[in-house]
């Protein structure tokens, strides 16, 4: 079993740690963060990290929306300090509906119903497949740089099947966290995003993928999910579902966004919000420009 990163250490600085606690649902012991708002009956936002991210990518989103707000957000499973699910465990909880009732679990086991949930990349995915499972009923979902179609060509067909190969394959989480950790090759990695950090982000980051079992939890995720099946169920969702987008997105190319609306249009109209200048990880680079959108009615 691999090293996961530990609290006490790892996290001793870590952005929000006052509001961090440690909560067991599905079998696993989740790492989740809640942030009151000053007024008591203010609604509650989930928010819902990416592959390979954790709780750290919203740190500078929250205490914006927590104006408002109050604000809930969680590490998948093996991201950042949740737990890693092990052996049968692993094609469950890795899995997108596996991951959705996992999440469900933990919202179940706090008593909190968000009015709103908001997902970065694979994490509107995840998203998105709580609502169409029933798994929670918000007013409204918001994907940013939203990961909810397959990739097209000959990628789909390709990164799926090599995650999966990689993900069984021994050391090798060990030897992607060992050259992820170089400075060069770190700042590669967040080149390809579209997105430029601080020197923060860039640290946070760094710690976790120089993380064997953190690179690891991202290469299962990658080797469990099912993006066609839920592209399929998309035309059935329901809920109003609010698009952010990053011009400069290299991960997810924001055409794929009207793709998704087109999709959806059959029930309402899906708003395409275009951020000129900002990338995949959007929400750290301009965490006020996201925060304002999220913070408008739906409606705008």
């Amino acid at each position: 079993m691999r090293q996961p990163l530990d609290f006490a250490t790892d996290g001793a600085h870590w952005p929000h740690r006052e509001y961090s606690r440690f909560v067991q649902a599905a079998g696993l012991r989740w790492h989740v963060q809640f942030a009151p708002c000053a007024d008591p009956a203010a609604p509650t936002v989930l928010l819902l990290h990416g592959t390979g991210a954790s709780t750290h990518s919203w740190r500078d989103l929250v205490p914006l929306l927590q104006t408002q707000c109050a604000v809930l957000a969680l590490d998948l499973p093996g991201h950042g300090f949740s737990a890693m699910p092990q052996g049968a465990a692993v094609a469950e909880l890795c899995s997108l509906p596996g991951m959705a009732r996992g999440v469900a679990a933990v919202l179940q086991t706090l008593g909190m119903a968000p009015s709103t949930v908001v997902g970065h990349s694979a994490g509107a995915a995840l998203a998105c497949r709580m609502a169409l499972d029933g798994l929670l009923a918000p007013a409204r979902l918001v994907s940013i740089n939203g990961a909810l179609l397959p990739l097209d060509g000959w990628a789909g067909q390709f990164f799926s099947p090599l995650a999966k190969l990689l993900a069984k394959a021994p050391l090798v989480p060990e030897l992607f966290s060992w050259r992820a950790a170089q400075a060069d090759v770190l700042q590669k990695l967040l080149d390809g995003t579209g997105s430029q950090l601080d020197s923060t982000g860039r640290d946070l980051y760094r710690k976790l993928i120089s993380n064997p079992g953190h690179a690891g939890a991202a290469l299962a995720m990658m080797a469990h999910w099912d993006l066609h099946t839920l592209a399929r169920d998309l035309p059935a969702l329901r809920t109003p579902l609010t698009m952010v987008v990053g011009a400069q997105d290299v991960i997810v190319p924001p055409q794929l966004a009207y793709r998704v609306a087109a999709a959806l249009r059959q029930q309402s109209p899906q708003p395409v919000h275009v951020l000129a200048g900002l990338g995949h990880l959007a929400h750290e680079e301009q965490p006020e420009a996201v925060a304002a959108l999220l913070l408008a009615p739906p409606s705008l």
